[in-house]
């Protein structure tokens, strides 16, 4: 009996099977990424009708481009298919699969930035105050919480800690980041007290002697899943009495936008959030700039 295919599989296309074990051997993308680049150039597999893909012409990709447009899909997700069809090309030219670049021409959709949306102080700390820390979940939570806002990991670099990428001694922890890139992130008082006390006494009531060397664990002793933490921050941001939407991204861009308020470096904060080019992190300049017209607004005498 054959296996079932996930959504988004390859099928038996060896060009593409080999560009995503390049991705992942050489290149070292994260599995999320390598994930996305599969979806994006599945869509071209499927719209070629069994046809090879590198065999693709022009009007095959302009034709999967007016179908993703006809489909709804919005300018960002568009401009990111672009982008994973092009690089793909440009491999298999590269490696002489190919002649010709069938994505010389073609452009991504004009795109824009969105601000990202963050947290006030104040809101951030009724988020924190939210877990009940006397009983071994809430210890927890408000452990990772601390710990989220105090270094602003991404969420899949947050329960993917283990107890060994602890330093609290040092005053620092460590993670695996994009591409598996190790950096260090310093780990504030409060970050490091509801982690001690996490340690001591709900972590190990959680574990019922299980052992594992995840940092957070759930109920069942396991390890925590994105989709997990994502459930419980939305309940907290509802007890907080936070009325957007509230998401992890959303606290790593209050960890940013606080950061730079209060004097942080811009170089500094690309290491503290790990990214691979400062024009990513340059968007929360911009956030800046809508605070400081609103005070501008608020309290110059012309304005």
């Amino acid at each position: 009996m054959s296996e079932k295919r996930p959504r988004g599989a390859v099928g038996d296309d060896g060009a593409l099977q080999r560009y995503l074990d390049y991705l992942s051997a050489e290149k070292g993308l994260a599995p999320n990424t390598i994930a996305a680049y599969r979806s994006d150039l599945a869509r071209l597999q499927r719209s070629m009708k069994g046809r090879r893909l590198e065999r693709a012409r022009e009007e095959d990709l302009l034709r999967a481009l007016r179908q993703m447009r006809l489909a709804g899909s919005s300018p960002r997700s568009v401009a990111r298919w672009v982008v994973a069809v092009r690089r793909f090309f440009s491999h298999l030219l590269a490696e002489g699969a190919i002649r010709q670049d069938p994505s010389a021409n073609l452009e991504a959709p004009r795109t824009w930035r969105a601000l990202p949306r963050t947290l006030t102080a104040k809101e951030v700390e009724s988020l924190l105050d939210a877990p009940d820390r006397k009983t071994p979940r809430g210890s927890r939570d408000a452990a990772m919480l601390e710990v989220l806002y105090a270094t602003g990991l991404r969420v899949s670099e947050l329960v993917g800690l283990r107890l060994g990428d602890l330093h609290l001694d040092a005053g620092y922890l460590r993670c695996w980041g994009k591409g598996n890139k190790e950096r260090v992130v310093p780990l504030g008082g409060e970050a490091d007290a509801r982690l001690q006390a996490y340690l001591a006494v709900a972590r190990p009531t959680l574990l019922q002697g299980r052992r594992t060397d995840v940092l957070f664990v759930n109920h069942r002793g396991g390890a925590l899943t994105r989709q997990g933490f994502w459930k419980i921050l939305k309940r907290y941001g509802v007890s907080a009495g936070i009325t957007m939407a509230l998401s992890p991204h959303v606290v790593r861009h209050a960890f940013a936008t606080h950061l730079l308020e209060n004097g942080a470096d811009l170089r500094a904060l690309q290491i503290l959030l790990g990214h691979a080019d400062i024009s990513t992190t340059q968007i929360y300049t911009h956030v800046n700039r809508e605070r400081l017209k609103r005070i501008y607004e608020d309290f110059h005498p012309r304005a």
